[in-house]
């Protein structure tokens, strides 16, 4: 429905906003659901989550694996903190790449659905550890993918 939206706050957070047509159960329940997750959740064309583990509740645990079809692919894996529906979802993420000898430093990810209108006005603040950890997460074309993700929403769920 918009375009992203991504601001530097402090030397560890980002703070990224974006509307959908969906109304925010939708969204929510797109940000939960392993089906749904899968359709949307692929950074840019021509990758694929053929593994997306998911227990969403306090306490619950994920792993998504993401593949380019070819030699590339990468792991996140992560925590639920807090699930308030349809207006909150708080967790921990880290993503496991070839490259890097262990997982990134934990980033704690809030995010927030409120309803716009008919829509829905998404804003998620990523905590990282320190600037260098914040750094290193933009460097890796993490804007350029979550675009690419977020502008498949509205059209899993029926509204783009």
């Amino acid at each position: 429905m918009t375009p992203l939206t991504l601001k530097l706050d402090g030397d560890r957070h980002v703070v990224v906003t974006r509307r959908f047509a969906a109304p925010p159960e939708k969204v929510y329940r797109a940000h939960l659901e392993p089906e749904l997750l899968q359709q949307w959740m692929l950074g840019p064309e021509g990758w694929t989550m053929p593994k997306c583990e998911h227990d969403a509740r306090p306490g619950g645990t994920f792993r998504y694996e993401w593949t380019d079809g070819g030699e590339g692919s990468f792991i996140a894996t992560g925590e639920f903190i807090e699930l308030v529906p349809p207006t909150k979802i708080v967790h921990i993420e880290r993503y496991h790449l070839p490259e890097l000898p262990g997982p990134t430093p934990d980033c704690r990810v809030e995010t927030y659905f409120e309803a716009d209108g008919e829509g829905t006005l998404l804003t998620a603040r990523m905590t990282m550890p320190d600037a260098e950890s914040r750094e290193a997460m933009l460097a890796t074309g993490m804007e350029e993918g979550m675009e690419a993700s977020y502008e498949r929403v509205d059209r899993v769920l029926g509204h783009g």
